[in-house]
């Protein structure tokens, strides 16, 4: 069945497109595939992760996340560390200096589209933040529905 979105969803289109493009540059300027790099970004962002829960927000396999982490940490990136309080698990920790590339890599478009909400009026703001926030959890939701 075919779908023809309204403007706002165009619009979203749009936004989601050109953050997939900022990834492949990303990706291009560190020299890591767009995976490893978004894995920088959530480790970065969430902290410490272990291996499955990395899996789980990347999409990928455990096994192909276990590959991802021994090549990130073979170039210095990331580093294992033990769980605090299940030691049959380790954390995957972001290094310092692959934390300050990442937010060298992020700071700038994260600005950007902070200054572009701090233009918003307190009564726009609330709507936009409304409207995101039911927008995620539709792709959340579709996510997760059965094909």
């Amino acid at each position: 069945m075919h779908f023809e979105p309204d403007d706002v969803t165009r619009a979203l289109q749009a936004f989601t497109d050109a953050s997939r493009e900022l990834l492949a540059r990303v990706s291009r300027q560190q020299g890591l595939g767009t995976t490893d790099v978004t894995a920088l970004y959530l480790l970065g962002n969430h902290g410490p992760l272990g291996v499955a829960d990395l899996s789980e927000r990347l999409g990928i396999r455990t096994a192909s996340a276990t590959v991802l982490v021994d090549r990130l940490a073979a170039a210095g990136h990331v580093h294992r560390h033990p769980h605090p309080t299940d030691r049959r698990r380790t954390l995957v920790v972001l290094d310092e200096g692959a934390r300050a590339a990442n937010d060298a890599a992020w700071s700038a478009p994260i600005a950007g589209l902070d200054a572009v909400s701090r233009e918003l009026p307190p009564d726009e703001r609330e709507v936009v933040l409304a409207f995101l926030r039911r927008a995620t959890e539709a792709l959340d939701r579709g996510a997760t529905a059965a094909p």
